[in-house]
């Protein structure tokens, strides 16, 4: 064969292989106290005013959603991620302002978020792109706690169609925090994860084949006992940052508090090497009192630090393969 026809052959053939298969990256973000500068009513917010302790006006709000969506860009590298989980937002109108006032709105996002019992008002919400992820229906779970008293954050449930037209379930979480003590506020967060997983139980029942997706900060480890009740039963659920080294940092210590988790299926889309905790330079600055590096915040205590959240993002990609 000529040389020449050889080589536009190969070509063809490669350009095929390529368009048979797309990658979908996601992302998970505790972006840290994303509150708006409007007090509201029925919530403790008073601490992010004009007149509240951190002085957190109309400037540093719009400053923060400029450096969250620094962040999301930054994580997509060519393209900015399919889904992007975020804990710790305050209302609707944080994303809107989010998606409609920085550089995030050439990306065509869209959002669903929780309207939970947190005290302070914080909720979880998912972004989504959707050409890539065509929204079906989505709703919250409200975590039924040992503790009739206790209020935490609702399990916020998407459920979108992907390129290859199967079905994909998005959980995003944000379990109670360690206030009060690791061991006393156990409990609380092994009700949430119970919780999460009779909802993957019932999907799982549901449909012979599903593609389950969990992400978001569980104030807790991989190894603590919390996320044991979630990972060890069967079918199976991969935590993809079971040895991970870190997303947040607590004095001296790095401890790897945000997870994405999956079922079997998805998992068998895993792109190799791809889970990690991403950790470009502008997301760190001198840890000057433990040594090392440590997140750059907005606040450091209650000084003003123009930075981004005491989290860092973690992120994994997959590759699905599309009939052609």
């Amino acid at each position: 064969m000529n040389p020449t026809l050889t080589f536009i052959f190969i070509l063809i053939l490669f350009s095929l292989s390529s368009a048979a298969q797309t990658d979908f990256r996601v992302m998970s973000y505790n972006v840290e106290n994303l509150f708006d500068t409007e007090k509201s009513p029925d919530k403790n917010d008073s601490e992010f005013q004009p007149e509240g302790k951190r002085f957190w006006n109309k400037g540093r709000y719009y400053h923060k959603l400029q450096q969250i969506a620094k962040v999301i860009s930054a994580a997509g590298e060519w393209d900015t991620p399919a889904l992007v989980a975020l804990c710790e937002v305050e209302n609707d109108s944080v994303l809107t302002h989010l998606l409609k006032r920085t550089p995030l709105r050439k990306q065509d996002y869209r959002y669903c978020i929780t309207t939970g019992k947190d005290e302070r008002g914080i909720n979880s919400a998912l972004l989504y792109q959707r050409d890539k992820f065509r929204y079906i229906y989505h709703c919250e779970h409200q975590i039924p706690f040992s503790n009739p008293e206790k209020k935490s954050r609702n399990i916020l449930h998407v459920t979108g169609r992907i390129i290859t037209q199967d079905s994909l379930d998005v959980f995003v979480c944000h379990f109670p925090s360690r206030y009060g003590g690791e061991k006393e506020s156990e409990q609380a967060r092994i009700d949430a994860t119970k919780h999460l997983r009779h909802l993957t139980d019932s999907l799982h029942k549901e449909r012979e084949t599903c593609l389950i997706l969990i992400m978001g900060d569980f104030n807790d480890i991989p190894q603590d006992k919390s996320l044991s009740f979630l990972v060890n039963p069967e079918p199976a659920l991969f935590n993809l940052f079971y040895h991970a080294k870190g997303s947040h940092k607590y004095r001296d210590t790095w401890s790897q508090l945000d997870q994405i988790i999956v079922n079997s299926t998805l998992h068998q889309h895993l792109k190799e090497n791809s889970p990690h905790v991403f950790m470009p330079s502008f997301l760190l600055t001198k840890d000057k009192t433990w040594r090392g590096k440590r997140p750059l915040r907005t606040y450091h205590g209650y000084k003003y630090e123009k930075g981004f959240s005491d989290h860092l993002p973690i992120m994994a990609d997959f590759r699905f393969h599309v009939d052609q």
